[in-house]
């Protein structure tokens, strides 16, 4: 497994930033001390072959009778293509909504009811997206036994999402695990692994908190 060599990648290129003192503003508006552009790995030849070695270890333990990788679009495409590769398996990618034009399609690839189907996305934050993209994929008769990703905040929102769902969701590393190997490797110091700690396990007090500084 190569998680000590992707979490330095992700922080030495700055794919994975920390600002505690000068937190990031999602699309939510939600403060956060913590950015992603995971869509940037692609980028970097070793990276993106150690996070595919990675998840194909991790779908074949999870998902062992797994027959398809499926891409949610469009971040997860590049890595499920990889990972589909490293397992010899078929592929298929899940476009948000369906096309307006041709066939209206919304995924593409080949699949049956017998298929076994995990879905690959980049980044899930409450798991919204890759959500919708197992109902459509199910929609249309296809079989989703799980969701992997490179990463995920893990907040309490992704689980309770996740479990109203029914989906199952394995992913390759997670904010806590980030944090620690952050903190070991000398990342951060001891007060800002605190501060990071602290927007974990409730990310809109913590902003609250943030503005009444």
């Amino acid at each position: 497994m190569y998680q000590d060599q992707i979490i330095n990648k992700l922080v030495e290129k700055k794919i994975i930033t920390i600002s505690p003192n000068k937190p990031y503003t999602y699309a939510s508006g939600m403060l956060s001390p913590v950015y992603t552009d995971l869509r940037l790995t692609v980028s970097y030849p070793d990276l993106r072959d150690w996070i595919a070695s990675d998840l194909a270890t991790l779908i074949k333990e999870k998902y062992p009778d797994v027959s398809i990788i499926g891409g949610v679009a469009t971040a997860g495409i590049p890595h499920a293509a990889w990972v589909a590769a490293k397992l010899n398996l078929p592929m298929i990618y899940v476009r948000p909504k369906p096309k307006d034009h041709g066939k209206g399609k919304q995924i593409e690839g080949l699949f049956t009811e017998n298929d076994r189907i995990v879905l690959i996305d980049d980044l899930i934050t409450t798991g919204g997206s890759v959500i919708n993209a197992v109902k459509a994929t199910e929609k249309e008769g296809g079989h989703v036994i799980g969701v992997s990703s490179i990463f995920t905040y893990y907040l309490k929102d992704t689980t309770a999402n996740f479990a109203q769902a029914g989906v199952d969701y394995s992913p390759l590393l997670t904010y806590p695990e980030l944090l620690q190997k952050e903190k070991e490797m000398n990342y951060i110091n001891a007060n800002e692994y605190e501060a990071l700690k602290t927007w974990h396990e409730d990310p809109w007090a913590w902003g609250k908190k943030f503005h009444k500084k």
